[in-house]
């Protein structure tokens, strides 16, 4: 609840202009495109000051060596070079990228960088960066693909490399010969997770936070028209025939405001809008400061201590105010009380640096939170959503324990269930077989006859007629169900060798090992939906005795006048 609140509170305590400055400018950065270079040190944020200096000085000097004219990829893959791990395969070129890409102070940097040029040191969480902008453009927009994959395992032989590239190009000229794309996407392509669906892939580009590979995504944006098919290309995962599907390009502000701003509200840029709106409530509410003494104490009795989550303020006598906002006191004891319980990622530094940064997050926590308790009084839409919220955590809450858990958990009720309504998990008759999917009738009858040697095994078969290409053969074994497995409907299935027989274009030959008969499941089987069942007749029952025990009266007219 205090989770879902802190997350419903966070537009109503942010700088309304500021914000808007930052949505704009983000829109101005999804409308653009830069590409850049980078070198990073890296440096933990709550390093020693010692190690921060240390990781300045290194970025120093290699900006240095730049700045004198040494190349910025050797340098950035020279043995002092950049600490990021890609940077042996791409000499620091992270790409092309905009707007909510990368994290906002590399984002903010690199737009503000010309082209051309090597920025100064900066840093992010990651540690100390220098980036040099090579190149922008304006935005390609969004692109919807589908694509067709043969896949190419990292360990892959040259004979594995051959046969995916002569598979790929085999499929690529069916296309070009008129085959249907979604038939071959689900007869062909390695991609489990969009074969079944016409090899349809997520939208990228602009602003997605769907990334595809360089070579993949230049491929694609390469495609004038919607329906084009790209030749076959090549990346680390394997061969590809890419599908463009729709293009969009970036939309006007106005259709994009809403999801920039929510963005802009989640993303770490919102910091700012937030330090602003706390200038202007200390106004609001009357800040007094009353004596940064109060911060004396702390000044000289914090120890390293601290850094490990071993200090307290046991020696702590006095309890004098540090500052007042709308009459209340925040003293010197709330802010023990804060360092305490605050000390994880804490940088280590001089006593006095390490406590005005905590004092100034506590007091910009105590504020907002001050101005957060107050929401529910001042906007009635932001106390409507928070009773919403808190009664459908009741009701979950609830229907775990009278339903979900229930289900899970009550095993004898569950088997009480099942055996009183078993006849609801029956399996239809299978069979237990070895289906070979051929691509013509010679093929077929070369499968059949090899498949009755009883020494032959279907991975010989496999790579034998796959010899001339991989298309000509596709091995599945299974217990299939026959009424929903279309091309075993209507056929005599019999124990061993099935004749060539044809469906929809292909030729199929079985081998069955054994025809089941309809049995009813047994309980291990059918436990998954038999589960589900039982909380269905749960939640049933329990709702039929809650409608015993509470009358429900609706209210038409008011019901109805809502709609109008």
């Amino acid at each position: 609840m205090n989770g879902y609140k802190k997350q419903l509170s966070t537009p109503y305590l942010i700088d309304s202009a500021k914000n808007e400055s930052l949505v704009k400018e983000a829109y101005d950065r999804t409308a653009n495109e830069i590409r850049a270079s980078h070198i990073l040190i890296r440096v933990e944020s709550n390093a020693t000051p010692e190690d921060t200096l240390n990781a300045y000085n290194r970025i120093l000097a290699l900006k240095k060596r730049i700045d004198n004219g040494e190349d910025f990829e050797k340098v950035a893959k020279g043995k002092s070079g950049s600490e990021d791990p890609s940077v042996l395969n791409n000499g620091g070129d992270i790409g092309y990228f905009t707007a909510f890409q990368m994290v906002y102070p590399f984002e903010d940097m690199a737009f503000k960088t010309k082209v051309g040029i090597t920025s100064e040191p900066f840093r992010t969480k990651f540690g100390y960066h220098i980036v040099k902008v090579t190149d922008t453009r304006p935005a390609r927009g969004t692109i919807k693909t589908a694509h067709i994959m043969v896949s190419v395992p990292k360990n892959a032989t040259e004979e594995d490399i051959m046969n995916a590239d002569k598979k790929i190009r085999e499929i690529h000229q069916m296309l070009k010969d008129g085959a249907d794309w979604d038939q071959l996407a689900s007869d062909h392509s390695d991609d489990p997770s969009t074969s079944n669906k016409g090899g349809a892939l997520p939208p990228f580009g602009t602003g997605t936070t769907t990334r595809m590979v360089t070579s993949f995504e230049d491929a694609a944006f390469e495609l004038k028209n919607d329906g084009d098919i790209s030749e076959p290309i090549k990346t680390e995962y394997g061969y590809h025939i890419i599908k463009r599907i729709e293009w969009t390009p970036v939309q006007p502000y106005a259709s994009m405001r809403k999801d920039l701003q929510s963005r802009v509200n989640r993303d770490e840029r919102s910091k700012k809008t937030q330090d602003s709106f706390v200038t202007k409530l200390k106004e609001t509410y009357g800040y007094s400061e009353k004596s940064k003494k109060g911060l004396k104490w702390f000044d000289k009795n914090l120890d390293s201590t601290y850094f490990i989550g071993k200090w307290n303020a046991d020696k702590l006598k006095s309890d004098k105010p540090i500052f007042i906002l709308d009459g209340m006191k925040y003293t010197q004891q709330d802010f023990a009380d804060y360092l305490e319980n605050n000390y994880r990622q804490v940088r280590r530094d001089v006593n006095k640096i390490v406590v005005r940064q905590q004092f100034k997050q506590w007091e910009k926590d105590r504020i907002l939170g001050y101005e957060e308790s107050k929401l529910s009084e001042k906007y009635p839409e932001f106390r409507a959503l928070l009773t919403e919220y808190h009664d459908g955590i009741l009701l979950y809450e609830v229907m775990t324990d009278m339903v979900w858990n229930k289900a899970v958990k009550d095993t004898s009720g569950l088997r009480v269930y099942f055996e009183n309504n078993n006849s609801n998990y029956m399996w239809s008759k299978r069979a237990d077989a070895v289906v070979y999917e051929c691509a013509s009738a010679d093929i077929a009858k070369r499968v059949a006859k090899m498949i009755s040697n009883d020494t032959i095994n279907s991975k010989h078969v496999l790579d034998e007629i796959n010899k001339e290409s991989e298309l000509n053969l596709r091995v599945r074994t299974n217990k299939f169900v026959i009424e929903s497995t279309p091309y075993l409907q209507n056929i005599k299935l019999t124990e061993g060798i099935v004749a060539p027989y044809e469906f929809e274009g292909k030729w199929f030959v079985l081998d069955v090992n054994e025809i089941l008969e309809p049995r009813t499941k047994l309980f291990n089987e059918a436990k998954g939906a038999a589960t589900s069942d039982y909380q269905n007749y749960l939640e049933a029952e329990w709702l039929e005795d809650l409608s015993k025990k509470h009358t429900v009266k609706i209210n038409y007219d008011v019901l109805y006048s809502l709609g109008k």
